[in-house]
Formats: C-alpha cells, sequence, structure tokens
C-alpha cells in the first residue's frame, strides 16, 4: 500500500489538534480547581467563525479581523480555549481590588485568565512537539465567545491548526 500524505492530512491535523486539547486540559490550573473549557471547531463552524470575523472588521472598522478570518479559512481546524468565572479567593488584588469579594462585577479573577494562558502554552508546546502550525489570536477567540462556542466562557482564545508547506498564520500582510 502507497498513502500519500496529503491524501490523510486532515485526520493527521485533527489528531494533533486533539492532542492539543489533552494538553490544555492537564496543563496546571490555580488551586487545582479546573474552571477551564476546551474545544475544537472545524468545518461548517469554522466557516462561520471565519465569516463572522469578516463582517466584523467592516462593521467596527477592525481590519486584522478581515486577516485573522482569512487566517481561519486556512486552517484544518481551531481550539478554543476558555476559563468560566470564578474567584479564587486568594484576595491577591491583581484584578485591581483589594478583596475578591470587593471585585467589580464583569471583571475576571486573575488567576481565571492565568489559567488560560498555561492552557494555551501547554497547547502550543504540543503543537510544536507535533510539527503542525498554529498562531495565538485573540480575534478569533473573543469571536468565538460572541457566538457561544464556549458557552459561559469568557476570556476565549483561538489557536488556528494547520499542516502545509508554509505556516499560514506568520508573514501576514496587514490591511
Amino acid at each position: 500500500m502507497i498513502q500519500n500524505e496529503r491524501d490523510s492530512r486532515h485526520e493527521q491535523v485533527l489528531w494533533a489538534a486533539r492532542q492539543m486539547m489533552t494538553a490544555a486540559r492537564t496543563a496546571p490550573k490555580a488551586k487545582g480547581v479546573d474552571i477551564v473549557e476546551v474545544a475544537l471547531v472545524s468545518d461548517e463552524e469554522l466557516t462561520a467563525l471565519a465569516q463572522r470575523m469578516k463582517e466584523l472588521a467592516v462593521e467596527q472598522k477592525r481590519p486584522s479581523f478581515e486577516r485573522d478570518g482569512g487566517n481561519l479559512l486556512q486552517a484544518e481546524c481551531v481550539i478554543l480555549i476558555g476559563t468560566r468565572e470564578l474567584a479564587m479567593g486568594l484576595n491577591c488584588g491583581h484584578c485591581g481590588s483589594a478583596t475578591c469579594g470587593a471585585r467589580a462585577e464583569g471583571v475576571p479573577c486573575a488567576f481565571n485568565v492565568m489559567d488560560v494562558g498555561i492552557a494555551i502554552g501547554s497547547a502550543c508546546a504540543m503543537a510544536a512537539d507535533l510539527r503542525v502550525d498554529t498562531r495565538v489570536m485573540y480575534s478569533a477567540g473573543l469571536v468565538a465567545m460572541q457566538m457561544g462556542y464556549l458557552k459561559g466562557c469568557h476570556s476565549v482564545i483561538a489557536i488556528p491548526v494547520s499542516a502545509s508547506s508554509k505556516n499560514p498564520f506568520f508573514d501576514r500582510q496587514p490591511k
């Protein structure tokens, strides 16, 4: 049997993305409390996300959303990593309030945001180990959050995943 890499690339990238999801899940979390959510977006949902980004680029005069939406269309899939809201009760002051109880509504607990960052780092490290191309995108994460792709989550970040001859997420031309 002869199997050309081009014939199995999509499945291989999805497999790598699932490994990235596992890496994000097993990343350390504040106080050992797991409020991180991870999802894989592909096919029609990926196209819808890219289209909404392009619409917002025009509506909100955000040209980077047009560029990033185009990048999503070059990806095989996108990993979303976000967190549900939960104050960790450490009264650390990193959110800008002296205590967790004094934190203004809508201001995320800094540890929730850090948990997302650590999970992103773990997922991207796995991607590097597996030699798939990625880019961390706040823009796609924001739009995915607005579209309800990770229900109940905030601080959502997107990581498009690709395997091609050249990483499509770098050397991008600004709009």
